[in-house]
């Protein structure tokens, strides 16, 4: 089965990725998958410097999904070249690694640092994360509209602050650039373009919506932080529209996610137009769901008689 695929600069063996966040640095999960069955590894967010993340408790179950409320805590840049890279440089997948900031320097200083590194084939850059607060970002294209972030705003919710990220980005490496997109927005296929004009060579999406839940013993919320980022089944049916909407509208590669639990969902995002999937949530129930979701869509091809996985994206039919 042609299960190869292209993103960017970055060839894939197979379509299914590994969402950030959800797979530590993958040395977690070493002997729980074969790592080297995955399309690709898109690793933990990362920041210039080290962050503690948000006070616990940070995860809770919900209906068909869960709440997390993480804070994008890791040890900094020097910390993941120095004890992370030179593990995931040896798997023998293309490594995309996720970065994130409060401001465009902070965004343009990770990437630059990366460029430097050969292992790395990728950056997704991370301006939709719904845990950390960005009223400090520093008004990026805002200063046109005289408009500020609030405590809540992230900068994917602003086509303006979004073009102005990627271009900055854009301007310091040549490597694959995913931008990974908010669904916590009215227009998503507006911020998408933005992301296209400033130099992204692929748009991921959905990241998590807002929500909360309450424990009524307590009468406390459930998250330290009071509100996280809901993930899993629940909300693929929101993502899968929102893929849709975005491949119909831009001629760069989208990477679909959102409660992807099996290869038949994932199946679903590419008749929706998604080049790739990344696998979140799920890897929580089962560490080694990837390598099962990558049979199912062999399976289906096979049943289908579908030789390359080519023929079936974008492929949704009128009733």
């Amino acid at each position: 089965m042609g299960l190869d695929i292209r993103i960017g600069k970055i060839k894939l063996k197979n379509p299914v990725m590994v969402a950030s966040g959800t797979f530590g640095y993958a040395k977690e999960v070493e002997g729980l998958i074969d790592l080297r069955k995955l399309g690709a590894i898109v690793t933990k967010t990362i920041t210039l410097k080290k962050r503690p993340g948000n006070i616990m408790p940070r995860i809770c179950e919900t209906a068909s999904g869960m709440l997390n409320s993480i804070g994008l805590q890791n040890e900094g840049i020097e910390d993941f070249i120095e004890e992370k890279l030179p593990y995931l440089s040896k798997i023998g997948v293309p490594l995309i690694v996720s970065i994130s900031g409060e401001t465009i320097k902070e965004f343009c200083e990770l990437s630059k640092i990366l460029d430097n590194e050969k292992a790395v084939k990728g950056i997704e850059l991370n301006i939709s994360c719904p845990n950390i607060k960005v009223s400090a970002f520093a008004k990026a294209s805002a200063d046109r509209r005289r408009s500020q972030f609030t405590v809540h705003s992230l900068i994917a919710q602003d086509k303006s602050a979004t073009y102005e990220v990627v271009r900055g980005v854009r301007r310091t490496t040549d490597k694959t650039l995913i931008t990974k997109l908010s669904p916590n927005v009215t227009d998503i296929v507006e911020i998408a373009q933005a992301a296209c004009k400033g130099g992204s060579d692929a748009i991921s999406l959905v990241n998590t919506f807002f929500g909360m839940a309450i424990d009524i013993h307590t009468k406390m919320p459930r998250l330290g932080n009071i509100i996280g980022g809901l993930s899993g089944p629940c909300i693929k049916p929101l993502a899968l529209k929102m893929v849709w909407e975005v491949a119909k509208a831009i001629e760069k590669p989208v990477i679909g996610m959102g409660g992807i639990m099996d290869g038949d969902d994932a199946i679903e995002f590419m008749i929706a137009g998604a080049k790739a999937v990344q696998i979140g949530t799920a890897n929580f129930v089962e560490p080694g769901i990837c390598e099962k979701i990558i049979k199912g869509i062999e399976e289906y091809l096979k049943k289908n008689k579908i030789k390359d996985i080519g023929k079936i994206l974008g492929n949704l039919q009128s009733k």
